[in-house]
């Protein structure tokens, strides 16, 4: 009896094994359908002529987050070609400061709002005020759901795909670990959108069958000071175990490799860290020297403020939303080199200015 209980467990074993294997390069293949140079233009190609002379404010979340940089730097390159003036405010990390800033924005009575990576509840009560007064208002990662959000005031909401995101990053992991991650998760309860996408990531890494050690809540404004203590506790308590640290954005990951030298962990030891969105500067600098990082799901933070000057261009005119969303990328030291790589951005090698420009008239 024995030894046929022992040999049916051998043959289970054996049943099971290609199985894992195959879930292992089933979340590699998945994750290498984003790995690939982008060079065709996916996106609009009509729409209204450029509106002229338009004046129009970008209200930044925090200039020191990379993605928020990056989509600022985006707005004023494309409303320097269609031929708008640009104000830029930055909400410095804080709801006060946003809600001052978003006060400047109003009594500047411009022609457009952007509201570039906060909450877009979070200032409900003065995008009120916008909707009553007639501005329209697009958005970058103001909420979880792409597009247009009447409750909100909002004419539309550029993203990627926030879950297809969260989904990559946490498979390149499960992938890595062989099938056996051991993962802590960075988020920010203050935004909806990061809530989101690390659930998204617990449940894929749980889904595989990888271990979610803990979900961390800790705000992206405090980073600089609470990661670097709280990088040396994780390690503390999970030591080995901890093969993978995910965060919804690489600012977590700006402050966490002199924690991890300090306990003798190597640049491209674990717990690796794998950044779901945004693909800032620093993020990719770390990436290419193996330094603390090996992945950020980047987003086409370029391409976004490009995208974003088109939709306020159709909203002042009384078009209709693009329907247009962004590509992702998965960016490694195997494939850093390209789309933008050289210059530690992502961005698309798919003519996105000239596509833009040809349907402004520019």
């Amino acid at each position: 009896m024995l030894r046929r209980t022992f040999t049916a467990s051998i043959f289970a074993l054996a049943a099971a094994l290609p199985a894992f294997a195959d879930a292992v390069s089933d979340a590699m293949a998945d994750v290498q359908k984003y790995a690939g140079q982008k060079t065709v233009w996916d996106g609009p190609t009509t729409g209204p002529k450029a509106a002229e002379g338009k004046k129009i404010v970008v209200l930044a979340a925090d200039m020191k987050n990379g993605g928020v940089l990056g989509v600022t730097t985006g707005v004023e390159e494309a409303a320097a070609k269609i031929g708008w003036e640009v104000t830029v405010l930055d909400g410095a990390g804080s709801v006060q400061a946003r809600a001052g800033a978003f006060g400047q924005a109003l009594a500047l009575k411009p022609d457009g709002i952007i509201i570039n990576g906060f909450d877009a509840v979070e200032q409900q009560a003065s995008l009120d005020q916008a909707k009553a007064a007639g501005i329209p208002m697009v958005s970058w990662h103001a909420g979880p759901v792409i597009g247009p959000d009447e409750k909100s005031g909002l004419f539309t909401n550029v993203s990627t795909d926030a879950m297809e995101v969260s989904a990559a990053a946490a498979k390149w992991a499960f992938a890595d670990a062989g099938g056996k991650p051991g993962v802590v998760i960075f988020t920010d309860s203050t935004y909806a959108i990061a809530i989101a996408k690390a659930d998204k990531i617990k449940e894929t890494v749980e889904a595989l069958g990888g271990t979610v050690l803990e979900y961390v809540d800790t705000p992206i404004a405090e980073t600089s000071t609470r990661m670097p203590s709280l990088t040396t506790a994780l390690l503390q308590k999970y030591g080995a175990s901890w093969t993978h640290a995910l965060a919804i954005n690489d600012i977590y990951f700006d402050f966490m490799g002199p924690a991890l030298a300090a306990a003798g962990v190597a640049g491209d030891g674990a717990p690796k860290a794998v950044a779901a969105g945004d693909g800032s500067e620093s993020a990719y600098q770390r990436i290419r020297s193996a330094q603390y990082q090996a992945v950020t799901v980047a987003e086409p933070l370029n391409l976004q403020g490009w995208q974003l000057v088109d939709e306020l261009n159709r909203a002042v005119q009384g078009e209709a939303w693009s329907g247009y969303t962004s590509p992702l990328h998965v960016v490694t030291k195997a494939n850093i080199d390209f789309d933008g790589g050289d210059k530690n951005l992502f961005d698309p090698g798919n003519g996105y200015r000239d596509e833009y420009a040809k349907i402004w008239g520019k």
